[in-house]
C-alpha cells in the first residue's frame, strides 16, 4: 500500500475516534477502515468494563462469532499467552501470538484447539487503554500462512489503540452525562443457570432487562451475561473467601438505562447452579464508572470517591495521610474535569446525571 494512502486511512479512522460516535457507530468504523489500513481476515472488537474488564459490547467478524464460546473458555479458564487482561496490566499492552510464542504457534492452546480449525495463523492483540483504564479490545487475525504480523503492524496498532480507547471512553462520559433511558422502572431480576451455563430459569423481570440490552447472543443470553457466567463457571472455587463472591459487571441498555449484572454460586442439595442478578446501577456505581471515565488519576479518584461518601477535607487527610493543600489542590483537577466549582455540583454532576 503507498503510504500516503495508509496515512490518510489511519488519520480518517483517528478523527472517528474524536467525532463523538456512539459505541455502534464507532465499532462500524473500525470494522470498516481497519481491513483497508491492515490486512486481516477477521477483525474482534469489544468494549469492556474497565472495573472487570468482561466485555459490555461485542462485535466478532465470521468465522469467529460461531467459535465466540470457544475463545470465552478459553479466556476465562484456561492457561494461554496475550489473554486480555494480562495485556491490560501489561507495560505492552498489544501483542501477536507469534512473538509471545517465539513462533511456536502450536504452545497456544488457543490455537491449537479454535484458530488452526477456522483457517487462522497468526493473532494481534490489544487492550485499549486510555489514561489508566482499559476501555476495550482489539484482535486481529491473519490466515494460516508462515508469515503473520510484522514490527511495523504492531506500531500501527500501538498508534490506533489510545485513540480506538479515547472513543469508547467519550462514549461512556455522553451516555452517563445524557442518559435519556426510560428511569429506574423495574425491580431486580434472576436468572439461574446450571453448570453447563444452560438456563435453568428467569425471573420476569431479568426477561424484561435482557430484552432491552443491544448484544449478540451466546445460547440464548446476552454476551455480556454470558461471559461473566463463563467467567464465574471458571474461576477457582477452592476456599469459602472466594466460593460465594460474586462477580458483576455494568452495562447500558438500548434505551439508556444504566445496570448492574452480579453472578454468584448457589449451593443446592441436587447440584450447585450460577445465579445472576440484573438490577438498575446504583447511583454510586455509576459515578465510579464516571470517575474513570474523566481520566482522574489514581490520587484524584480517591479524593473524590471520598467527596461523594461525603467526608470532610479534614476526614480525607486523615484517611489518605496527605495534606489539606494536596486534598485541594486535587479537587481543584477534578472541578476543572467536570466543570464545577464546588463539592455540591461534583456530587450532582457524578452521582446524579442529567434524566436521570
Amino acid at each position: 500500500m503507498v503510504a500516503s494512502l495508509r496515512e490518510r486511512r489511519v488519520e480518517r479512522l483517528i478523527d472517528s475516534c474524536y467525532a463523538d460516535l456512539d459505541k455502534s457507530a464507532l465499532t462500524a468504523e473500525v470494522l470498516r477502515r481497519l481491513p483497508g489500513i491492515l490486512p486481516v481476515e477477521a477483525v474482534f472488537f469489544a468494549s469492556v468494563d474497565p472495573a472487570t474488564l468482561l466485555f459490555t459490547s461485542a462485535v466478532a467478524q465470521d468465522p469467529l462469532a460461531g467459535a465466540t464460546p470457544l475463545f470465552l473458555d478459553n479466556e476465562y479458564g484456561r492457561a494461554d499467552v496475550n489473554k486480555f487482561a494480562v495485556l491490560a496490566r501489561s507495560p505492552e499492552p498489544v501483542m501477536s501470538l507469534d512473538r509471545a510464542t517465539r513462533g511456536e504457534r502450536s504452545a497456544s492452546a488457543r490455537y491449537r484447539e479454535i484458530m488452526a480449525g477456522l483457517g487462522f495463523g497468526d493473532e494481534l492483540r490489544a487492550a485499549l487503554i486510555v489514561g489508566h483504564e482499559c476501555w476495550g479490545v482489539l484482535c486481529l487475525h491473519r490466515e494460516d500462512a508462515e508469515a503473520g504480523f510484522s514490527g511495523a503492524d504492531l506500531d500501527l496498532v500501538r498508534r490506533l489503540a489510545p485513540h480506538l480507547a479515547e472513543g469508547l471512553r467519550r462514549d461512556v462520559v455522553r451516555q452517563a452525562l445524557t442518559g435519556d433511558g426510560a428511569g429506574t422502572a423495574g425491580g431486580p431480576g434472576v436468572i439461574v443457570l446450571d453448570q453447563g451455563l444452560s438456563l435453568v430459569s428467569i425471573s420476569p423481570d431479568a426477561e424484561r432487562w435482557l430484552a432491552r440490552l443491544e448484544a449478540p447472543e451466546i445460547h440464548g443470553l446476552p454476551l455480556p451475561v454470558y461471559a461473566l457466567a463463563v467467567q464465574l463457571a471458571q474461576s477457582p472455587d477452592t476456599s469459602p473467601e472466594t466460593a460465594h463472591r460474586p462477580g458483576s459487571i455494568r452495562l447500558r441498555t438500548a434505551d439508556g438505562q444504566w445496570l448492574t449484572l452480579h453472578a454468584t454460586r448457589l449451593r443446592g442439595r441436587a447440584e450447585d447452579r450460577i445465579g445472576v442478578v440484573v438490577e438498575p446501577a446504583p447511583p454510586a456505581e455509576l459515578g465510579s464508572l464516571l470517575l474513570a471515565a474523566h481520566r482522574l488519576t489514581p490520587a484524584q479518584s480517591r479524593v473524590t470517591a471520598l467527596v461523594l461518601q461525603g467526608c470532610s477535607t479534614r476526614e480525607i487527610v486523615a484517611r489518605l495521610h496527605v495534606s489539606a493543600y494536596t486534598v485541594q489542590e486535587h479537587l481543584t483537577a477534578v472541578f476543572a474535569r467536570f466543570g464545577v466549582s464546588s463539592r455540591r455540583e461534583l456530587i450532582a454532576a457524578v452521582l446524579a446525571p442529567k434524566g436521570r
